[in-house]
């Protein structure tokens, strides 16, 4: 083991075990001048991609009939928390195709496990 991985390995953060087409609630760290607050941002985890200390999820909300995605580094210490509200059943591991569809047809059985 090389002296990088071994220093991606000291960063890694306790993430809980989800995937996409559940719906998660991420309670992201915005800092405002010297004040720092939480903000959640709550919604279906439509990706995941990457490895290690690079990992991200792709999080969809529909908010005002306006679909709005964010981001999110899963590693990042400006992540506080992530808390798994509802499982999906799905059968794909990227959920795009959810950009093209209305709010009622891009509803997510849930799962039963």
């Amino acid at each position: 083991m090389n002296i990088i991985d071994k220093i991606e390995q000291e960063s890694l953060k306790e993430v809980p075990l989800f995937k996409a087409g559940d719906t998660v609630s991420v309670h992201y760290k915005i800092k405002e001048g010297e004040k720092e607050r939480i903000q959640i941002f709550e919604g279906v985890v439509i990706a995941r991609s990457g490895s290690s200390i690079r990992e991200t999820l792709t999080v969809r909300k529909i908010s005002h009939g306006i679909g709005t995605e964010r981001i999110f580094p899963l590693h990042s210490k400006q992540i506080a928390k992530i808390e798994i509200k509802k499982r999906g059943r799905i059968r794909r591991a990227k959920l795009y195709y959810m950009r093209g569809l209305s709010k009622k047809a891009s509803r997510i059985k849930e799962s039963t496990k």
